[in-house]
């Protein structure tokens, strides 16, 4: 575990590198988290993937274990980007594999789009290229200031899961993540996050893309993800039954063997120095 410092906030950076010696200098697999989540969403898939790839999680600003700026309405998409390369610079990835959950989604679209040579790949869970379309976000603020962090986090469990959809033990603790978030920077990220558009960019997208996307998200309707798509210049798309929007974490499993089938039948790139 590593602390790295970008403006305005300390994020906290975890590298998990338990390939065999054989492996030599494994590629780098970044992942980025949503809005309401952490890092720990991603644990479940260390199993399927750490045997080949050196795995990289980060708490976003304002969420988990990395610190709280105020909300000053300084939160933009190139500042999420600028943080995400940060974290790929403090864990020694010069180029790298992106997986995106959620607004982490918009954000490692826009990373492509912006640097290019350091992105080998890019994956979308449950994330959209067009903020317009997200819908059932626009109460957030009136259920924030009235009733607190705790009734958002209990009205977010049953947008992201269905009713018996998870374990208890992995219910309760999401929903601790969610009500720990900091509710300034969550409500400025998501009123930016309904601003953007990237459509007029998507085609500067040429690394191979792979979309994961629930049956049954409440804020991004299938047909998005099949637009975004039809915009990339190498995509598929696996849409998953029975899946709301907190499809990483539910589907934990499934979601690590499709990436998994993904990234093994790329070229290979360039690794990040192994770490003694």
């Amino acid at each position: 575990m590593t602390t790295v410092h970008v403006q305005g906030a300390a994020l906290d950076v975890r590298v998990i590198d338990l390939t065999p010696p054989w492996v030599g200098r494994p590629e780098t697999v970044l992942f980025h988290h949503g809005l309401g989540a952490s890092s720990g969403i991603w644990w479940a898939w260390t199993p399927l993937l750490a045997d080949r790839y050196r795995l990289v999680h980060f708490d976003m600003r304002a969420h988990g274990r990395s610190s709280r700026p105020r909300a000053d309405g300084s939160v933009t998409l190139d500042r999420l980007v600028a943080d995400l390369f940060s974290v790929a610079d403090g864990a020694g990835a010069q180029r790298f594999h992106l997986v995106g959950e959620s607004i982490g989604g918009t954000v490692a679209l826009a990373a492509a789009i912006a640097r290019p040579n350091r992105i080998a790949s890019v994956t979308v869970c449950n994330g959209a290229h067009a903020g317009g379309s997200i819908r059932s976000i626009d109460g957030w603020r009136s259920l924030i200031e009235s009733q607190g962090m705790d009734a958002w986090s209990a009205h977010m469990m049953h947008c992201r899961f269905f009713d018996g959809g998870l374990p208890p033990a992995l219910w309760r603790w999401y929903e601790r993540e969610q009500a720990a978030v900091d509710p300034g920077f969550l409500l400025e990220a998501a009123a930016m996050l309904a601003a953007t558009d990237l459509s007029p960019r998507l085609g500067e997208v040429r690394q191979p893309a792979m979309l994961m996307h629930g049956d049954s998200s409440p804020f991004i309707p299938v047909a998005v993800m099949a637009d975004l798509r039809s915009r990339l210049a190498d995509a598929r798309l696996r849409v998953f039954p029975h899946a709301r929007h907190g499809l990483p974490f539910s589907h934990a499993a499934e979601c690590a063997a499709v990436l998994r089938a993904f990234l093994d039948d790329l070229p290979p790139t360039p690794p990040a120095p192994r770490y003694v």
